[in-house]
Parts: C-alpha cells; sequence; structure tokens
C-alpha cells in the first residue's frame, strides 16, 4: 500500500482556485441561459476540482479512452459544473458554457452522450450508480485493467430505491475499483432532505453495504485528497466517500438557505461572482493539468458482426421460445468472447443460465433488483465493452422503465428478454403475466420490438439483437410452440413472413407465437367451412413489416384479424393499425386481453379472454361479411 504524501500548500491552493473558477462558470452559465443549479454545483465544487485535477487519469483529447477513468454525475442538474470542469481541463472553450441549455448547442440542461465525455445520460435521478457499477464490474472482471470508476450522487437522490439497489450489487461483488460520493449538502428541492448532515448514519448505513465508508469535509481539498487515495488503495470493498457540504457554498446570503434550487442567482450573480473571485489566488490559467493513465491496459475489443450457429431443430417438434433464447445465448457466447449475461435471479426460468454452463464468468448475477439489473447492464454495455443480453419476466420490465427510458437517452445498446409473456403462461395468475410489455417498449424511440414464434426465429432475433444498436427486445412465451421454419430461413429486422397462404384467402391473420398457433389452429377450422386465411407472423412489431401487412391485406379482400397476447393498448394490433391508417378499404378486427387476467391453464385462458382458435374462427366468420 502507497504512503499519502500531503500536497504542499501551492499544490492544495491551486485545487481551491480551481473550485472556485468552477462555482464563477457555473454562475455565468446559469445566468447566461436564466435556468439552471447553479447552488447545487457550489456545493460539489471542490469535489470536482479534486477529482479532475487531481485524482482521475484521463486523457482530455479522448474522453472515452478505454483505459481512462470513468466519471458519472448522477446528480444530473448539476451538468453546469461538469461542463465547467471539461472546459478548465481544456477539451473545449471556456466561452461555450455561456451557451448552455441554447438549442443549438450540446450543453444541455442535464448531460447526454451526445457530448463525446458523456457515457450516459442522468437527470432522472437515482440511476448513475448502478450505470457506474456495470462499468465497474467489467473494468475489474473483464478488461481486468488499471482504470476506476467514480459516481457522483446527491443527498437527496439517495432516498431512491436504484441507488441501494446498487449499493447492495457494489458491495456483495467487491467492486474496489469503484468509489460512489455522496454530495451531502442538506437541502433538497423543496425542503431539507431525510437525513440532512447526519453524517454518522450515512457511514453507518453505507458501511452495512459493505462499503469502506468515509465521512470528509466535503469543502476541504486536502481531506478530500487524502480520501481519494484511501479508496485507491482498498482492496477488498468499494469507497463511499461522504462529503458533507453546503448547498450555495461560497454564495453570500444563498449558503445554506432554503428556496435556492434550481434558480440562476439573477440579481445576486454579480456580487456572488465578485466574491468568489476574492478567493482566488491564481487567477491566470490552471498550474494544474489533468493525468493521463499511468497504464494503457484496456484490452482491444471487437463486439462488430457477431454470429450465431445454424440452429438445428426439427420442423413440428414444441421447443418453448424462452429455451431457444437460452440455446442462442451459449451460441453467441462461443462466438465472441465479450458476449455477457445479466439476469435477476431468474435464470432457471428465463434460460439465461444456459451462460453458466458455456462460460460462468460472463453471467452477471443481479438478484431480485430489476431498476439495478437494467442499469448495470447499461454500465457494461458503455464504450462498446460488452454485448449485453439482461432477461427477467418481461413484465418485470415495467419496474425498470425509467431506465430503459433514460437508456434510449444515452444511447446504449442493451438487449432485453423478457419471458413469461400473457395469460399463456397459465397458472401463475396475472402479477406474472406481462401483457403491457410491447406498449412499453414501442413506445421507446431507439427500442427494436422482436417476436418470435418458434425456437428457429427465437435464435436469429438474438443474432440480429446482438449486432443492432439502441435497445432490443426479444419477447419469449413459457408454452412450447412447434417450430415452423426451416434452419436456414432468413430473417430481417421489418420484414414479415407468410406461413399460411392460398390464392382464395379472404382474411389475413397475425399472430406471434402461442396466438400463431392459435391462428393455425382456427385456419384448419375455417378451411372446413369454406373460408380460406392468410397467417402472417410479424417476426418484428418494430420496425413493422407496413408494406407487406398492407400487400397481403389487399390480397384478401382488405381483412385483417390480429390475435395477440396482450393488452389490446399498444400491442400488435394498435402496430397494425397503425401501418395500414392511410390506406383505402382496409379493415382491422383486433383479438386481445380485454381485461385484468386470472390463474387458469393456458387453453382455458386464451378462451376465456378471447384469442383463442375458436375466437379467430367466431371473428373470421364476422370479418368475412363485412
Amino acid at each position: 500500500m502507497s504512503e499519502y504524501h500531503k500536497p504542499d500548500a501551492s499544490y492544495l491552493q491551486e485545487l481551491r482556485d480551481i473550485a472556485n473558477k468552477l462555482r464563477i462558470h457555473s454562475v455565468k452559465s446559469t445566468s447566461a441561459s436564466s435556468s439552471g443549479h447553479p447552488t447545487s454545483c457550489a456545493s460539489m465544487a471542490e469535489m470536482m476540482s479534486v477529482l479532475f485535477f487531481h485524482t482521475m487519469r484521463y486523457k482530455v483529447s479522448a474522453p472515452r479512452d478505454a483505459s481512462s477513468d470513468r466519471f458519472i454525475l448522477s446528480k444530473g442538474h448539476a451538468a453546469p459544473i461538469l461542463y465547467a470542469a471539461w472546459a478548465e481541463a481544456g477539451l473545449f472553450s471556456q466561452d461555450d458554457l455561456l451557451n448552455l441549455r441554447k438549442i443549438d448547442n450540446d450543453l444541455e440542461g442535464h448531460p447526454t452522450p451526445r457530448l463525446n465525455f458523456v457515457d450516459v445520460a442522468t437527470g432522472s435521478l437515482g440511476q448513475g450508480l448502478s450505470v457506474a457499477c456495470g462499468m465497474a464490474y467489467v473494468g475489474k472482471y473483464y478488461d481486468k485493467a488499471s482504470y476506476r470508476t467514480y459516481c457522483l450522487i446527491g443527498d437527496g437522490e439517495s432516498a431512491e430505491g436504484s441507488i441501494w439497489e446498487a449499493l447492495s450489487f457494489a458491495g456483495i461483488k467487491k467492486l474496489n475499483n469503484l468509489v460512489a460520493i455522496f454530495d451531502i449538502n442538506r437541502l433538497g428541492q423543496s425542503e431539507p432532505t431525510a437525513f440532512q448532515h447526519e453524517m454518522d448514519v450515512y457511514r453507518a448505513r453505507l458501511a452495512s453495504f459493505g462499503f469502506n465508508a468515509l465521512v470528509v469535509d466535503g469543502h476541504d481539498v486536502e481531506a478530500l485528497c487524502k480520501a481519494f487515495h484511501e479508496a485507491a488503495q482498498t482492496k477488498d470493498k468499494p469507497t463511499a466517500i461522504l462529503a458533507k457540504t453546503y448547498k450555495g457554498r461560497g454564495f453570500p446570503a444563498i449558503e445554506d438557505e432554503e428556496n435556492w434550487h434550481g434558480k440562476p442567482l439573477g440579481g445576486k450573480a454579480e456580487e456572488v461572482i465578485a466574491h468568489v473571485q476574492s478567493q482566488i489566488k491564481n487567477a491566470g490559467p490552471n498550474n494544474l493539468v489533468p493525468q493521463k493513465p499511468l497504464h494503457s491496459d484496456a484490452p482491444e475489443v471487437d463486439i462488430s458482426g457477431i454470429k450465431l450457429a445454424t440452429p438445428n431443430y426439427e420442423k413440428g417438434s414444441k421447443v418453448a421460445t424462452r429455451q431457444a433464447y437460452g440455446t442462442a445465448l451459449a451460441k453467441l457466447a462461443a462466438s465472441n468472447p465479450r458476449v455477457v449475461a445479466l439476469d435477476g435471479d431468474t435464470k432457471n426460468s428465463t434460460f439465461s443460465n444456459a451462460m453458466l454452463k458455456a462460460d460462468p464468468k460472463r453471467y452477471i448475477e443481479c438478484f431480485i433488483a430489476e431498476q439495478n439489473l437494467v442499469g448495470v447492464g447499461i454500465g457494461v454495455a458503455c464504450r462498446d465493452r460488452t454485448v449485453a443480453f439482461v432477461s427477467t419476466f418481461a413484465a418485470f420490465f415495467t419496474r425498470a422503465f425509467d431506465q430503459l427510458r433514460m437508456g434510449a437517452i444515452s444511447q446504449t445498446n442493451l438487449n432485453c428478454v423478457g419471458s413469461h409473456a400473457g395469460v399463456s403462461i397459465g397458472e401463475d395468475g396475472p402479477s406474472q403475466m406481462a401483457l403491457e410489455d410491447i406498449a412499453m417498449f414501442r413506445s421507446i424511440p431507439t427500442a427494436t420490438v422482436f417476436y418470435p414464434s418458434d425456437a428457429v426465429s427465437t435464435e436469429r432475433a438474438c443474432e440480429l439483437a446482438a449486432n443492432t444498436p439502441g435497445i432490443c427486445f426479444i419477447r419469449t412465451s413459457r408454452p412450447g410452440t412447434a417450430v415452423i421454419y426451416d434452419n436456414n430461413h432468413k430473417f430481417e429486422l421489418g420484414k414479415a413472413h407468410v406461413v399460411k397462404s392460398s390464392g382464395s384467402d379472404k382474411v389475413l391473420v397475425i399472430g406471434a407465437a402461442i396466438t400463431l398457433r392459435e391462428a393455425q389452429t382456427a385456419a384448419d377450422q375455417l378451411k372446413q367451412d369454406g373460408i380460406n386465411v392468410r397467417i402472417m407472423d410479424l417476426f418484428t412489431i418494430k420496425p413493422i413489416d407496413k408494406n407487406a401487412i398492407i400487400s397481403n391485406a389487399k390480397e384478401c379482400g382488405g381483412r385483417i384479424i390480429v390475435v395477440e397476447d396482450h393488452y389490446p393498448e399498444g400491442g400488435i394490433g394498435e402496430a397494425v393499425m397503425s401501418a395500414v391508417a392511410m390506406e383505402r378499404d382496409i379493415i382491422v378486427k383486433q383479438l386481445a386481453v380485454p381485461r385484468v387476467p386470472r390463474s387458469g391453464k393456458c387453453d382455458e385462458l386464451l378462451d376465456m379472454f378471447g384469442i383463442s382458435a375458436s375466437c379467430v374462427v367466431k371473428a373470421a366468420k364476422e370479418i368475412v361479411q363485412i
């Protein structure tokens, strides 16, 4: 363990000066935009100074260099001081800080990866630490590199449960390359925080989660230097630096006062700037410059062009698509050493446990904490270090919708696999049935939504997802469904597949997985009554194959029936209706789960909630009369 050497007085003064320069930048930029959070910036100025000009090792010329330390500002509303730190470091002109929040500038109100020094978007509070955990996990267990991860968290956001999920994860996984920094400035948005400056309460809680918990004066640069040094020497646990600070530090008549959250200083700005300026000894260029990484030891990684070995199924055999996902995951892992799997203690149901057999080191157990599961997944995928597959019951992704929403803003590449979709899961009942998941993922702007109907298409969906930017969602089913595709069948994004047709079809029936099976059964019954129907498998709900739907519908007299194991709102039916909305002479009848379901056997539930073969038969007979 290296000994701590106290920096000399001039060095410490330089750090204080930089902190005050950061305060001034924050006041000026928020005044220029007439909006922002200067007091939230002021409380963390010394921490940013010490981090960016003493502790962290990074390349200003390449902010996302693989071997550089990572920094996540979880309290994203303090973005002005993050921008100020990078400007002081020399990445861009300090004059640009005055363009904060302007529509033609990427210095947005909260950080987003439009900026090359931001890995993930923050601002929806409580999410940064999970992402930091994922980045630290990769650094320690996959890259085996020297870089460290720092996450700065507001005391107000520490009320979020996702913070405590992340703390638990970090402690269990012994992420000694992670430092969680809490800016405990006592004041929230509308009133004081729950524990204000009860530092012993914070210390006890963090220690109980397996952290090396250090309480420091957050405005004492020497104390911060020492704390970060101790964090770097801690070998068996992550470190939490609990910094006692004051909101609006150094702002006369504003420091530690309520009702200044999220407000520029207005008429007080010039007075505050003059006061802070008077505290600066060196008003010229910084004598301290960012330090580059000591070691460029992060390995080169290539996650492009991941291939899947050809599926091997017998047509007609019954295989659950969730099981096929496990098979595909193991194959992808064999294809590329950077394919990893994460789950939330459902691995023996989602079949992500296939990764444990392929390579147990590439399976990350996140336990029953879905917000952290998705957040860690986003972190693991950062800087293109891995191809991450995150799985759980599809219903439980709803718990992490905010993480997914922020993931889209973060330009993240994350593959989500949700099993146990719809009433077809049977006796477990409605709490386990995903009936809103398609709607949820369709609403995410960067999402691709796969709904494979058999084992072959499931494996190909996984291969496509591994190579598709953005958030991918693969919906898998609990019951076995018959293999309907040849093993070498070609699948593409946004391309549907007609699985049954004739020259005299009167209705186009669109289904998926279990409802595709019901549609096929219905087609056999309808044929006996002289009604031929065409059956289409969309494969991807988003993007949807608009041209195929329209052309096939017109060949079937303009009649479409959609049958889906999902609520009507936002599901396949509404996607199809959107696709044909501007077409004349096409009508759509939607069969979906119309109300909250209940426990029962699969076939009983399909019939009770209107999506069984007999319901398709009835609907077809009605629609051909129109």
